[in-house]
């Protein structure tokens, strides 16, 4: 059952006079800086972005309240030096997607999502404070699974692109021999620059075919410790640890999980 538009804007409020009070009373509160946060912050983001992947809807919504937490702490620190305050981050942001959404607030007509996500792109490009190049907007610090297939997105969104997505995998057999050809090499370095190359075109694969690969890896980690973990309990319940057992042992408990797990 949602809330009606009153409470939810006096829940915020109620927040900002918390943190208010916080930032008084607390010492520990009085003394944060945008630097002793940064870090928290990242820790949270991730926190949020396990629980999405899990579906856990209490957990989301705790972790959102988390990073909502530091949201607002950052705009209240910069309240206090005069900067700007939690309303000037919300006028901003609404600003800037009234200004990118001309198809809903304009005479902009789009025919779906792509076209819109193409817009979008390159209105970024005319704001006054925009990015000044197609990939000025993808941001150095991101991991560089997700900054591959950023960099891929925007250079698509400018045209820079396979006309078709099968046309892809030429290019990433062609990665895959010389991936080969560096192993038969003793050039440490050639070996890492093709094999960047390769996980490159993967991933370029993978955004054609509409499959997020931050998420697709992540849950073949989560699928691979499942299935090691019941051969490691496996293993113990043998009385043994888990490399005392032989491969094809290994392989015969990897094998008997998997199939446990497709016939639920």
């Amino acid at each position: 059952m949602s809330n009606s538009k009153e409470y939810r804007l006096e829940a915020f409020g109620k927040l900002l006079d918390i943190l208010d009070c916080l930032r008084e009373k607390c010492p520990w509160d009085r003394k944060q800086t945008n630097e002793s946060l940064r870090c928290n912050t990242i820790e949270e983001v991730y926190e949020l972005s396990n629980a999405l992947l899990k579906s856990e809807t209490d957990e989301i919504k705790k972790e959102l309240g988390d990073v909502l937490l530091h949201i607002v702490f950052y705009s209240k620190i910069a309240d206090e030096k005069g900067q700007f305050d939690i309303a000037d981050v919300c006028d901003a942001l609404c600003q800037k997607l009234i200004y990118r959404h001309p198809h809903v607030f304009g005479e902009v007509s789009v025919k779906g999502s792509d076209e819109v996500e193409d817009n979008w792109e390159q209105l970024k490009l005319k704001e006054k404070d925009g990015n000044k190049t197609v990939l000025s907007g993808v941001p150095e610090a991101l991991p560089a699974l997700i900054k591959a297939e950023r960099i891929q997105e925007k250079a698509a969104h400018a045209g820079f692109d396979w006309e078709k997505p099968e046309d892809v995998w030429k290019k990433v057999k062609e990665e895959i021999g010389e991936v080969e050809a560096e192993l038969r090499s003793d050039d440490t370095k050639r070996r890492e620059d093709e094999f960047g190359d390769l996980l490159f075109s993967i991933i370029n694969a993978a955004r054609l075919y509409k499959v997020n690969v931050e998420n697709a890896l992540e849950h073949t980690n989560r699928k691979f410790i499942d299935r090691f973990n019941y051969i490691e309990r496996k293993a113990k319940e043998q009385g043994k640890t888990v490399n005392q057992l032989e491969l094809a042992e290994m392989d015969a408990l990897w094998n008997e999980y998997k199939r446990s797990i497709e016939s639920r």
